[in-house]
């Protein structure tokens, strides 16, 4: 949980900053306009909603609600939809002390159509850039990454420059301390092909050690969609903890030492889309209290669940409480569900 600094310390290109984070997040963030709609196309859509959003911001917010102390790195538009991100992140509790303005491209929106269980697609608004693409290295708070409990990245970080360039010194900056996140968040849309998206995942991979990710995401990242072998290929690049997520199958867990596999929490799906942030929020909490891999890989299980249960996405996040609560109604209903499948070769 937090500590607090009382003599904080600023290298070139770091912000000064009076505590330490137990969370940094770094990566997307913009405006969700969700419809209010569902089983229609957006051209027959008539009221939306919007929400404070992006994957790294999701994940953020998702990380506040389990009591931790966190801050997002990331730019936005200067402009109205950029003053309600500010707002926005105070008012759930994340630290936008990192967050800033650039002139030129507008803070992103994103549509999404609704047609549950399980079509959601997804219209970004961010081209040709998108101003938390425009994180610079000599802006990054070094100190604060390298202190932080958590650092998260996201793979879409790597997609263009600047960001790509700042992604690394705040890698190179922490040395690969645990627990440092990739999430492999891959969408073919913000790259050119993606091979160019494999060859950077790779790069990143050598200074993280936890990669999370889907069976495609998988794919991208070592070349592998079954999940024990995709598995093997994030742990045999470095990576301390390897989890891939197996849709309707559940979600697997790797280290060197043990493998658990939990199997899906049954959930009346409205929006999948903030599920896989939440399932990150509460991964970060596990990590940060040092739970078993049981334990944390059922935690953020069930809180992902609660969220595809849910229309948006950052005010969706559930507190510890939700979770547990959950958790053991579930406990009461049928035999947990998580099990060892293999010890680790």
């Amino acid at each position: 949980m937090s500590t607090e600094s009382t003599s904080p310390t600023t290298a070139p290109g770091d912000t000064a900053y009076d505590h330490v984070y137990d969370v940094v997040a770094i990566g997307r963030t913009g405006v969700d306009i969700y419809p209010l709609q569902h089983g229609v196309g957006l051209e027959k859509v008539e009221t939306f909603q919007k929400f404070l959003g992006g994957s790294a911001t999701n994940v953020s917010v998702a990380a506040v609600r389990h009591g931790h102390r966190v801050a997002l790195i990331t730019r936005t538009g200067e402009d109205a939809f950029g003053r309600y991100i500010h707002e926005a992140l105070r008012d759930f509790g994340v630290d936008d002390t990192f967050v800033s303005a650039v002139p030129g491209p507008p803070t992103p929106v994103t549509f999404c159509e609704v047609f549950p269980p399980d079509d959601f697609p997804l219209w970004f608004y961010r081209y040709p850039t998108a101003p938390d693409l425009l994180v610079e290295a000599d802006e990054m708070p070094l100190e604060a990454i390298r202190d932080a409990g958590v650092y998260w990245s996201t793979v879409t970080g790597l997609s263009q420059e600047p960001s790509r360039s700042a992604h690394f010194r705040g890698w190179e900056a922490r040395g690969r301390r645990p627990h440092t996140v990739l999430d492999l968040d891959y969408r073919p849309m913000f790259w050119s092909s993606a091979a160019e998206a494999a060859e950077q995942v790779g790069r990143a991979l050598e200074h993280v050690t936890v990669a999370v990710g889907n069976r495609e995401e998988c794919e991208v990242a070592v070349g592998e969609t079954d999940p024990q072998r995709a598995a093997d290929a994030l742990l045999e690049r470095g990576v301390e903890l390897a989890v891939v997520k197996q849709g309707p199958k559940g979600v697997l867990a790797a280290t060197r030492d043990e493998r658990v596999e939990v199997r899906p929490h049954p959930v009346q799906v409205v929006n999948g889309l903030g599920a896989g942030d939440a399932f990150g929020g509460a991964l970060c909490h596990g990590l940060l209290e040092g739970w078993d891999l049981t334990r944390t890989l059922e935690f953020a299980n069930v809180a992902g669940a609660i969220v595809a249960g849910r229309l948006e996405c950052s005010t969706a996040m559930p507190t510890t409480a939700e979770v547990e609560e959950r958790l053991a109604r579930r406990d009461r209903q049928a035999p947990p569900n998580a099990r060892v499948t293999e010890e680790a070769r």
